[in-house]
């Protein structure tokens, strides 16, 4: 079957107003949408102006506390000062072991296979026992901290 040349412009002038209602309607539809954005969006400006409110907050957990005063506890023969009362009360409560191994992961920075070695633990055993204690010692200190 042959086309012929009405038949081309046919095609073409149909194409043509297909592809104007597809992006008549790719506008439409984005106008939709920024529309309803707007509508739900509030400008930063306009909090602030208004209400006063900073745009940046300070959490309490990041403000440091004012030193209490220095507590001292014997550590694996050494003593060592504490800034904070509840800290060396939760670390006297851990058995003696436990709070030896924290001591040695945190305060000397001794590796994990190597406490493991002195108590004779594997490094997974030792770490465990380290982060057990390190979870008791938070549970301990959140308790206290309820308390006052």
């Amino acid at each position: 079957m042959t086309c012929t040349e009405e038949y081309r412009e046919h095609i073409e002038y149909t194409f043509h107003a297909f592809c104007k209602v597809v992006i008549r309607n790719a506008m439409l539809t984005a106008l939709r949408t920024r529309s309803r954005k707007n509508k739900r969006e509030i400008s930063l400006d306009y909090l602030t102006d208004e209400k006063h409110y900073p745009l940046g907050t300070e959490d309490e957990y990041f403000i440091a506390p004012e030193p209490d005063e220095q507590c001292t506890l014997i550590l694996c023969g050494n003593t060592v000062l504490f800034d904070n009362a509840l800290l060396v009360e939760a670390l006297s409560r851990l058995p003696a072991q436990e709070r030896e191994m924290v001591y040695l992961s945190f305060f000397k920075r001794i590796p994990q296979h190597e406490i493991g070695r002195r108590y004779g633990r594997s490094r997974s055993a030792a770490g465990y026992h380290i982060r057990k204690a390190v979870h008791q010692l938070y549970e301990e200190m959140e308790g206290m901290a309820h308390e006052e």
